[in-house]
Formats: C-alpha cells, sequence, structure tokens
C-alpha cells in the first residue's frame, strides 16, 4: 500500500449462535507494481496484491477466498466503470502459507492481469515515425543539384528527433531492459542517417563534377592559345634558322682592296653539315613541343565530362536499394519482436 486506507470502518457485526462472528470491512487500496514495458505499447502486466497477519500465525488468523478466481473476475468486470488506458484481463487468487521468522502466517495473494490500450500510441506515436521512413524514401525522387533535398531531410530528421523526446517523457526510467519501441525509432533515425550522408556524398561528388568542368574549359582556352603562340614563334625561329643556312657572307670591302676569296665548302663535308643542322632543328622542335604535351597529358589524366554524374547516379540506385530492403527486414523483425510471447 501506498496511501493509508481512507475506507470508513463498519460498526455492523454478525454474531452466530455457533459463535461465528461476521465483519465485513471495506478496503480502498492504492498500491505500486512494478512494471515491464520492454514491449511497450503492447505490453501486458500483472500486479501483486497480498494480504496477510502482521501478528498472528495460521493456527490463530487463516485468510480464505470468499470466491474462486473465475466468480471473482467476472465480479470486478461489473464493479469496474471506466478502464481508461488499461484493459482488465482476469483476477487470480492463490492462498498460501509463508514462513516469517519461524511463524507460519497464512497469506493471500490477488494477482491481477491487465493489458495496455495501444491504439493511442500506434496513431500517434508509430504511424507518424512510418511516414517520415516513407517521406525519407520518397525524397530519392528528388534532383541532387539544388540543395532542397539535403533541407528536406534534415527537416524529417529533426521531426523524427521531436518524437524521441516525447517517447523519452512517456517511458519510465527504470526499465531493465532497452524498449523495442526505442529500438524501433533509433533504428528508423540510423537509417535517416546514412541517407543524409549519402545526399552530403552526391552533392560533394557533383560539385566536384562542376568544379572539373569549368576547369576543363579553362584548359582548353589556354591550350589554343598556347597552340598558336607556339606555332608562330617555332614558325619564326625556323623561317630564321633557314636564313642563316641558306643566306652568303656578305662582307663591306673598301676601295683598293681585293675581297677576300670564300673557300668553296668540299662537297662530302655539305652533307654532313646539312644532317647535323637538321638534328638541331629536331632538338629545337622537341625543346617547344613538351609545354603542349603537359597540357595533353593532363587533359588525358582528367575524368571524362558527366563521369561523377553516373556515379552518383549508381550511387543513388544501390544505396535506395539497400534502403528498401534494411528498412522492409527492420520492420518485419520489429513486428515479430512484438509478437512473440
Amino acid at each position: 500500500m501506498t496511501e493509508k486506507d481512507k475506507a470508513s470502518a463498519s460498526p455492523y457485526v454478525i454474531v452466530y449462535n455457533s459463535g461465528q462472528v461476521w465483519l465485513r470491512n471495506d478496503m480502498l487500496v492504492i498500491s505500486t507494481c512494478k512494471m515491464n514495458v520492454y514491449k511497450f505499447p503492447f505490453d501486458s502486466q500483472s500486479c501483486d496484491l497480498s494480504f496477510k497477519s502482521a501478528m498472528f500465525t495460521n493456527k490463530e488468523m487463516q485468510f480464505l477466498p470468499w470466491d474462486n478466481s473465475s466468480r471473482s473476475t467476472n465480479w470486478t468486470l461489473k464493479m469496474i466503470r471506466s478502464q481508461s488506458e488499461w484493459l482488465f484481463i482476469n483476477t487470480t487468487i492463490t492462498n498460501k502459507t509463508e514462513d516469517n521468522f519461524g511463524l507460519n502466517q497464512s497469506m493471500m495473494i490477488f494477482t491481477i492481469h491487465m493489458k495496455r490500450r495501444s491504439v493511442l500510441y500506434v496513431v500517434n506515436f508509430m504511424l507518424p515515425i512510418l511516414f517520415f521512413l516513407g517521406l525519407d524514401l520518397a525524397s530519392f525522387l528528388i534532383s541532387d543539384s539544388g540543395g532542397e533535398k539535403l533541407g528536406f531531410k534534415v527537416t524529417v530528421l529533426l521531426a523524427v528527433t521531436v518524437m524521441q523526446l516525447i517517447l523519452n517523457e512517456i517511458l519510465p526510467s527504470s526499465s531493465d531492459r532497452i524498449p523495442l519501441i526505442a529500438t524501433y525509432i533509433v533504428g528508423i533515425f540510423g537509417l535517416m542517417m546514412l541517407s543524409l550522408a549519402e545526399t552530403i556524398l552526391v552533392m560533394y561528388l557533383l560539385e566536384k563534377e562542376s568544379k572539373e568542368s569549368e576547369s576543363n574549359g579553362d584548359q582548353s582556352l589556354s591550350e589554343d592559345c598556347g597552340d598558336k603562340r607556339g606555332k608562330v614563334s617555332l614558325d619564326d625561329c625556323f623561317r630564321g634558322v633557314n636564313k642563316w643556312i641558306q643566306s652568303a657572307c656578305v662582307c663591306d670591302v673598301p676601295a683598293g682592296k681585293t675581297p677576300p676569296e670564300v673557300l668553296p665548302l668540299p662537297q662530302e663535308g655539305s652533307s654532313s653539315q646539312l644532317m647535323e643542322e637538321s638534328s638541331d632543328s629536331d632538338k629545337l622542335r622537341e625543346m617547344v613541343k613538351p609545354p603542349s604535351l603537359l597540357l595533353n597529358s593532363k587533359k588525358e589524366e582528367a575524368k571524362p565530362a558527366g563521369y561523377w554524374r553516373s556515379v552518383c547516379k549508381r550511387i543513388n540506385t544501390v544505396f535506395f536499394i539497400f534502403y528498401i530492403i534494411a528498412a522492409s527486414v527492420f520492420l518485419v523483425y520489429m513486428a515479430v519482436c512484438w509478437n512473440e510471447e
């Protein structure tokens, strides 16, 4: 008992000629029971009310039930006017003798079995969280290019967080095991967190795709300009070399002096000299060529246009299939755990 009996005592007794005395004293009992909320809100509770004497033994006072369990259950159903959150199932009456510090005392135990009405919790709490999960699945239809998808997912995640705060106020903190409904909401919250992380990854890859496309466009423009400048300078260079090879030596001779003789080049050495000059021109071409080759190598190392976008599409497809399978398996597992005895 948590409170003192507030019912007024009856002043009437019945005395029989056999010596028996009949006294009826109604009691208003308020008691607390330890609850097991593991299967909340589909849980069933049982509460024991024990009656025994504080000082008399079983030889001096015995507690005997007036009715059996079935009649007591029917009588209780007639007396109950409103059951509010709990649904009364039945009452079990047991009579036993207990050893209390060497004294055998008679004890009578009333076990009351109740079941929680779960409809209100299902409609107001469990179904909204399931709807939030459906909205998170539907968000895969939103385009990844803008920030609307990310904002929508964050909003849904915050709504589930509010439901967690409400659950914390409903459930008692004295539970020995983690309730299934807490596992239910944390599991759905984890799936939504994975979905949010996948969206952030996809948006990062798309941003990388846009930056690479911009850099490739700038690089192609600079490469075209470099090629044109290289061609002009290379042509000027070779034009100067050819002039140097083919031009004759012209000297200013003062008046009254004979010009110096120009020694003719031997025919055999002329071919070798031309080969050396051609090899020098080839080397000069190789020296001018590396910058354009470097630009071409960088262009080859860069990903082709639309590469990261195709990767994002594959990631979205694989994760969407995984999301549906994981959510279905999780919900089936929770239903089995709630229905098992």
